[in-house]
């Protein structure tokens, strides 16, 4: 089979990374969009666009009649979902194949098996792969969950079931403190997902985060791609991902690998996913869950890999064999992802809303920038406040730590604030360099992160360099809107050869 025509179920900057596969692959792309995303990148990029309705994801990007509705009369034959939104969702996948087009990820019962944390334990376990002591059970009482946690030891974790994407999850360390965990897990957990179940694993104090990356094709074959460590989070969301891990051997290494492959077999797993794990500094690793769909780091494996995920995501769903075997694919090099948000790392890192007046994201070798936004756009309250993932390569990590670090100083953003300053104290941290960053070091150390973020700007080179750019970002937008050539700015005013940079 050769697909023909995509539907993008998705918008931002994963929806421009399928756009570009869809191109390289000569096929047709189709974006969606709601209100706030007429003039977005994406819609901009694609062959055909679609409006799905308002801008709350309720009334578009989530509303699944729509979107079908949408893939049919655009002549799609294949669906692709990107990461969030219908991702992983099991009715979405099946409305898919239900209406005869070809879904690009796993099948519906996979995404099933693997989105309720407690029945991939169980399926895990069956499978012979290492899990976290813990306890589950869907009618499980308060004096039950207090009775399992004694046997467990503190510190632990509750955890929603039905869910992912750090929500749900209460670190206790006191028998005192679960009643109040429990009930506020649950509630989040119902909110979030629709779903109150909970359960408890133990709590690996200072552990690694390493994810595997698996890819199946339909013909039996499973294969990973190696692991990328995302230890570095906050409020358990990742905010600098990297592979090779620092902390792995080859030998984990190959255990790892190992396990994640037999947990996506476990399952009949198809396509792209990620077999997450938790590590310990001594090496020894545990399940977590499986994200059934392409995650925002994927661009590190591709790196080190020197092969494409999205474009294999493509050929597995059109029924092709895996192009290689686990014996061929090796890691090159040294990458590392970093994420820019639209966030004030001085104010709790909340979201910072407003025009995204200049965006000038990094160039030069071993640079890739992955975004869905331009000069010109908004940053809005509906979405996620990703600005670009900026993703770098070289030959070691010490190296590659240096090269991100002078892309994120060459990065130009005006109009809202960034956590760029915030990523760039982290890389440049001993801790990090050292390569013994852990799940938790981000709120142990916080306030040693923010010290040089609260030093007001006085150098009198920035401000101007800064006032340079935004004078600049104003005249070309005054010549964008057809001004009269009295309104225009002169020529020579415009900074346009200058590169902003090291603000």
């Amino acid at each position: 089979m050769k697909l023909q025509k995509c539907l993008i179920a998705n918008r931002g900057e994963i929806a421009v990374r399928i756009l570009r596969a869809c191109f390289e692959l000569g096929m047709q792309a189709v974006a969606v969009y709601s209100d706030a995303d007429r003039q977005a990148r994406h819609v901009q990029m694609a062959d055909e666009a679609y409006l799905l309705g308002g801008a709350a994801p309720a009334e578009s990007y989530l509303n699944i009649e729509k979107l079908i509705a949408v893939a049919r009369k655009a002549g799609c034959d294949c669906v692709h979902p990107g990461y969030g939104f219908l991702s992983e969702a099991e009715e979405f996948a099946q409305a898919v194949l239900d209406a005869g087009l070809v879904w690009v990820g796993p099948p519906p019962d996979a995404i099933r098996k693997m989105g309720v944390k407690t029945e991939a334990r169980a399926l895990m376990q069956a499978a012979g792969v290492p899990l976290v002591p813990g306890f589950q059970a869907d009618d499980a009482t308060e004096d039950d969950f207090l009775a399992a946690a004694d046997k467990i030891g503190y510190p632990l974790m509750v955890k929603a079931a039905g869910g992912g994407g750090g929500k749900g999850i209460r670190i206790v360390r006191r028998a005192q403190d679960l009643p109040d965990a429990l009930a506020g897990a649950r509630r989040e957990a119902l909110h979030a997902f629709g779903d109150a179940r909970l359960f408890l694993e133990r709590y690996i104090e200072h552990g690694r985060h390493i994810e595997i990356q698996v890819l199946a094709d339909a013909h039996g074959s499973t294969v990973h791609l190696f692991e990328r460590e995302c230890s570095a989070q906050r409020r358990h969301q990742k905010v600098i991902e990297e592979s090779p891990s620092p902390l792995l051997t080859p030998e984990i290494r190959a255990q790892m690998g190992q396990a994640a492959v037999s947990a996506a077999q476990a399952v009949a797993y198809t396509n792209a996913g990620t077999v997450e794990f938790i590590a310990s500094a001594q090496g020894e690793f545990y399940f977590l869950e499986m994200n059934t769909r392409l995650q925002v780091e994927h661009p590190v494996t591709e790196l080190v890999t020197g092969l494409d995920l999205v474009k294999l995501q493509f050929a597995v769903a059109a029924g092709e064999k895996l192009p290689f075997t686990q014996s061929d694919l090796s890691q090159r090099g040294h990458a590392i992802e970093c994420r820019i948000y639209a966030e004030d790392p001085l104010n709790q890192f909340l979201p910072a809303i407003g025009p995204l007046l200049l965006f000038q994201p990094p160039e030069g070798p071993g640079i890739r920038v992955d975004s869905g936004v331009q000069s010109g756009d908004s940053i809005g309250l509906h979405y996620d406040p990703m600005i670009a993932k900026i993703i770098v390569y070289e030959r070691t990590r010490a190296a590659a730590i240096e090269r991100m670090s002078k892309a994120l100083r060459d990065t130009v953003i005006l109009g809202t604030t960034t956590n760029t300053a915030f990523l760039r104290a982290l890389l440049e941290h001993p801790a990090f360099t050292a390569g013994v960053v852990h799940t938790a070091f981000i709120e142990e150390n916080l306030d040693d992160l923010l010290q040089g973020l609260r030093e007001p700007l006085t150098n009198q080179a920035d401000m101007a360099l800064l006032a340079a750019a935004l004078h600049d970002s104003q005249a070309v937008g005054a010549a964008q809107t057809g001004h009269t050539s009295e309104d225009a700015p002169e020529p020579w005013a415009h900074a346009d050869s200058f590169r902003m940079g090291r603000l």
